[in-house]
């Protein structure tokens, strides 16, 4: 059996919330995390593009930097990665029976298995701490509170990117709530960015931030301007306390990417301040503008042009119609979409259908999958037209054979169906 059959196995176990697995499972392994230097990063949506700009900022200001994210899009070993290379077969399968041995003691003294992605994030821990990793960039899974990640004690710096609504079944049904699980990440004395527009939701993370004697830095206090932006990415001008970013390119498109781009560099910023790290700022600009993420707000091709954005919650819908709004209003686009049923299906349409009267619906290869007549009935309101198909391949042909051919075909709704599309594309 692989390393991911046999991590796959504790699939079983569910996603529970919680860190005393999590800590039982590190301390057989000798606390892997304890040395790590890490850069803690929460929020609903965002986080991976946050991610993103940090570690390729590091490693061109010569860091040997490690990430950990999740879901991969294409192949799991994208979930953890050092110095620009994914974790390698036998990394991985080396790390993992290591994790598993741990865990069978752990269910043999009678305790709860570890669920999947507690497995996963020990592995990553495990991996980062053989290689000496210089910072590691570490992404919450769910929450932030009860996520596995948690365990860290003393992370460098705490993020948080945004607060929408997303996984209320596990994080509660208001902002507050879902507030209150991603400020669990803040640590006694650590700085702690965040970039939450909702009041609500802001005065919970700065009430924790309070509580635990940590230096708030308000990012959506700091404003940027905006020199040109086009599909192809945007350019901008900003301070950050004393420090100057005017010309700053990144090369992924929206506002939103700017947002999370400001989110970085606040990081960046606090932790040169602090003498944590030092950086060059011709290396900085080249990091910040080699950022990219699969999935998301993807282009390839130019007729039609094909775009893959994992827009999977209603934030990121939102920030999908804007981008579609912005760069390519009066074109004709066909709309490709599969979600999850579990997800806001109803809000998520209804901002795809203000993107184009063009559709097929699909389902990505999920149990959790929305069934395409289901979600074609959502979006085939106000006479719009849309056809099915009963699987990503199906969907694919069907949209790259259309005639006559589209200006744009837009494959978006969840990230399972772009891994899916992306290994055509």
């Amino acid at each position: 059996m692989d390393a991911i059959e046999k991590i796959h196995g504790f699939d079983r176990f569910g996603s529970v919330l919680g860190l005393e697995r999590m800590n039982l499972l590190l301390e057989k392994l000798r606390h892997p995390e304890q040395g790590l230097r890490v850069i803690h990063v929460a929020g609903t949506n965002g986080k991976g593009s946050v991610c993103r700009y940090l570690y390729e900022a590091l490693q061109e200001n010569g860091y040997q930097a490690g990430m950990y994210i999740s879901p991969f899009i294409q192949s799991f070993h994208e979930r953890i990665q050092f110095d620009g290379e994914f974790i390698t077969d036998q990394e991985l399968e080396r790390h993992t029976d290591q994790v598993v041995e741990k865990a069978g003691e752990m269910v043999k003294e009678g305790f709860d298995s570890p669920t999947e992605f507690e497995v996963v994030t020990a592995i990553a821990f495990l991996y980062f701490a053989a290689k000496k990793a210089d910072f590691v960039i570490l992404e919450v899974g769910l929450g932030g509170i009860g996520d596995s990640t948690n365990v860290v004690e003393k992370p460098l710096i705490s993020v948080i990117t945004s607060i929408s609504y997303d996984h209320m079944q596990q994080l509660g049904n208001t902002l507050e709530q879902i507030a209150g699980e991603k400020a669990g990440i803040i640590k006694e004395g650590v700085p702690v960015v965040s970039n939450v527009e909702q009041s609500e939701a802001a005065a919970v993370i700065a009430r924790r931030a309070y509580e635990k004697g940590c230096v708030l830095y308000d990012a959506t206090k700091l404003k940027y301007g905006i020199r040109e932006e086009s599909a192809a990415g945007t350019l901008f001008d900003m301070e950050i306390y004393g420090t100057d970013y005017s010309e700053m390119r990144i090369s992924m498109a929206g506002r939103h990417q700017v947002e999370n781009a400001k989110t970085a560099l606040i990081a960046l910023e606090i932790l040169r301040k602090r003498g944590i790290i030092k950086v060059m700022r011709n290396k900085l600009y080249q990091g910040m503008e080699k950022a990219r993420q699969p999935g998301r707000f993807e282009i390839f091709g130019e007729k039609p042009v094909v775009i893959l954005d994992g827009a999977h919650n209603e934030a990121g819908a939102k920030a999908l119609r804007q981008a579609m709004e912005r760069y390519y209003k009066g074109q004709e686009i066909l709309v490709v979409a599969g979600m999850l049923a579990d997800k806001e299906t109803e809000k998520i349409a209804e901002h795809f259908r203000a993107i184009s009267n063009q559709f097929i619906a699909t389902q990505p290869d999920n149990p959790r999958k929305l069934p395409a007549a289901e979600l074609a009935d959502l979006l085939k309101q106000d006479g719009r037209s849309c056809e099915t198909a009963k699987n990503a391949d199906a969907a694919f042909t069907m949209a790259m054979d259309r005639k006559p051919c589209p200006d744009v075909v837009l494959f978006a709704g969840s990230l399972y169906l772009i891994g899916e599309i992306r290994g055509k594309l």
